[in-house]
C-alpha cells in the first residue's frame, strides 16, 4: 500500500450525508414558500442542443412556445434585437443558457445559485423579457421587458402595430358582416370606426 494513499474515514452515515448533499446540484429545494425545480436530462439536453427556438433564447426570459402565428411573428424580431445586445460576442449562447438554468433555475423570478445567478446577470447586462401575453382582447398584446430604452421602444412599437392591424381586422369583419359589398381602406383605426357606426345607424 502506498504510503501517500489517503483513507476515508467517514462514517457510512457521513458518506450517505456527503452524497445526498452533492446531489442537491440538481434536485430542487425547499424553504418555505419558495422552491426550485428538479433539474431533468431534458434540461441538459437544452442547454447543449436546443430543439426550438424557446430552448435557443429561453435565457433572454419568457420566450413563445410556438414558432408560428401571429404573436411570434411579433416577438420574433424584438428577441433577435435583446440577443444581439445581450449576449457577448466571445460568449456562447449554451453557456448563458447553461447559467440562466442552474444560477436562475429557468425563471424570472427564482435563484438556484447566486453566483452562478450574478454571473449570468453580469454577462448579459441584466436584460429579458418578463413577459408578454394579450389582456382585453386577442390583439392588445402586453410586453414587458427589461432593456436599454431603444429596445423598449421597439417593444412599445411591437404593441402598437400589433393593436393597429388586430383593431383594423376586427373593424373590417364588423362592416363586412352587415354590408359584404362594402369598400374598405385601412390605415385608420377611427376612420374605420366611423364607417361602422354609420352602418349600423343605415340600418337600425
Amino acid at each position: 500500500m502506498s504510503k501517500f494513499k489517503i483513507k476515508d474515514k467517514r462514517t457510512l452515515g457521513q458518506k450517505v450525508k456527503d452524497f445526498g448533499q452533492s446531489m442537491l446540484f440538481w434536485r430542487g429545494r425547499r424553504k418555505g414558500m419558495i422552491h426550485t425545480r428538479n433539474v431533468r436530462l431534458s434540461d441538459i439536453r437544452a442547454v447543449f442542443f436546443p430543439k426550438n427556438f424557446h430552448e435557443k433564447y429561453r435565457y433572454l426570459g419568457a420566450m413563445p412556445w410556438k414558432e408560428e402565428g401571429d404573436i411570434f411573428e411579433a416577438m420574433y424580431p424584438l428577441v433577435l434585437a435583446m440577443d444581439y445586445k445581450a449576449k457577448p460576442k466571445w460568449c456562447p449562447r449554451w453557456f448563458l443558457r447553461f447559467l440562466h438554468l442552474f444560477g436562475s433555475d429557468n425563471s424570472i423570478v427564482r435563484v438556484r445559485n447566486w453566483k452562478l445567478h450574478n454571473l449570468e446577470k453580469k454577462l448579459t447586462k441584466g436584460l429579458m423579457i418578463i413577459d408578454y401575453k394579450t389582456k382585453w382582447t386577442h390583439y392588445d398584446l402586453r410586453i414587458s421587458v427589461n432593456a436599454p430604452r431603444h429596445l423598449s421602444r421597439l417593444a412599445d412599437a411591437i404593441e402598437y402595430k400589433f393593436y393597429d392591424v388586430g383593431r383594423q381586422d376586427e373593424l373590417e369583419e364588423q362592416i363586412k358582416a352587415i354590408d359584404p359589398d362594402a369598400s374598405i381602406i385601412r390605415g385608420s383605426i377611427s376612420r374605420l370606426e366611423e364607417q361602422l357606426k354609420q352602418l349600423k345607424d343605415e340600418n337600425k
